[in-house]
């Protein structure tokens, strides 16, 4: 089942015309019919948490993301949201910041709150290529060795690898090359103090659990 035909089954479950909808939660009766026919990609986050209230639904079930499908191969899988920039300033995780879903079995997706998220760069190269689109339990705590994604200064996303310090924490990069022509590391270590942790500041926002796509083109 789509979001549209969700919303328009919810609706109807309560009683409501589209008219009596759109004036419950602010738009006219065309936009009720353009959510109903799947002709709205990026709902407002705000329209989406008026409705969840109004049908006594979590926003999940509204967005059809707590919905098993299956896949060619026959895997149970459930949508994820696939993420653009991720900021502090503003809520990375709200559907206007969605780039799309992308599907992961559905095992994976109860184990907790995921996203994705396309890598940038080479710095993970060869276990994580330019490109890979990757499966985030959301989490804001890493162990020694995990891969995460960090949030440095509220406004610079990096996926390193993760060293446990006595101080802090190392964010590795898995890429070792050097540039021939300096003689220096093309991505170096960087080491945060748990004093510039809290005033950076640095914070882990995930651990990434699977490589979801990969395309050698």
């Amino acid at each position: 089942m789509e979001m549209g035909e969700r919303i328009k089954k919810l609706r109807q479950e309560k009683g409501l015309t589209q008219e009596e909808l759109g004036k419950y939660i602010g738009v006219k009766k065309a936009a009720i019919m353009k959510y109903e026919k799947g002709n709205v990609q990026n709902m407002k986050r705000s329209t989406i948490e008026i409705l969840s209230k109004l049908f006594n639904v979590s926003p999940s079930f509204l967005m059809c993301l707590d919905e098993p499908k299956v896949d060619k191969n026959g895997n149970s899988v459930i949508s994820i949201p696939l993420l653009g920039e991720i900021q502090a300033e503003h809520d990375y995780l709200s559907q206007e910041n969605w780039l799309g879903t992308i599907d992961i079995k559905e095992e994976l997706a109860k184990t907790g709150e995921f996203f994705a998220i396309q890598i940038k760069g080479n710095s993970m190269f060869e276990t994580l290529w330019e490109g890979d689109i990757v499966a985030v339990k959301k989490q804001d705590f890493a162990s020694d060795g995990n891969i995460a994604v960090v949030l440095i200064n509220d406004n610079e996303a990096t996926v390193r690898k993760i060293k446990i310090l006595d101080d802090g924490i190392k964010l590795i990069p898995l890429n070792r090359r050097i540039n021939p022509e300096t003689q220096e590391p093309y991505y170096e270590d960087k080491v945060y103090t748990k004093e510039q942790i809290e005033t950076k500041p640095v914070k882990i926002i995930g651990i990434v659990k699977q490589i979801v796509e990969r395309n050698f083109n």
